[in-house]
């Protein structure tokens, strides 16, 4: 088991669970319902992300280099992807301009499907 992965997906989880409660009780008035939804679909993504970790860094078969590998492009997508979307939901009540940070968001978004891609190349290259 690798400590770090897995405790990152505990950490990813929890931090989730609370952006999650956040949103759905301290924003929902306070938010459009398009800036809502947005930020549910980047504590969703997150929590998605959480368990990946969590099964990463339980999993024994792949070498520790192939799981830091993958491990690096989730939690940068995650970081890239939910947060830049906290962020950007956020705008009117914060009341900063976080527009130059909406490019992080598709960029996050690519380096969660290469961790996703790269965990399928390592699996079929181990195994077969």
């Amino acid at each position: 088991m690798n400590k770090t992965i897995f405790g990152t997906g505990i950490f990813f989880g929890l931090l989730g669970i609370a952006l999650g409660a956040f949103g759905a009780h301290g924003l929902e008035k306070v938010l459009e319902a398009d800036a809502l939804k947005s930020f549910e679909t980047g504590v969703r993504y997150q929590m998605y992300h959480a368990l990946f970790l969590l099964v990463l860094g339980m999993e024994n078969q792949l070498g520790q280099t192939a799981k830091k590998q993958v491990f690096f492009f989730i939690i940068s997508g995650v970081l890239l992807f939910s947060f830049s979307i906290y962020f950007l939901s956020t705008e009117a009540i914060t009341g900063i301009d976080f527009g130059i940070i909406a490019l992080l968001t598709p960029l996050g978004g690519l380096f969660l499907i290469l961790g996703w891609l790269l965990l399928g190349y390592r699996v079929f290259k181990h195994f077969s």
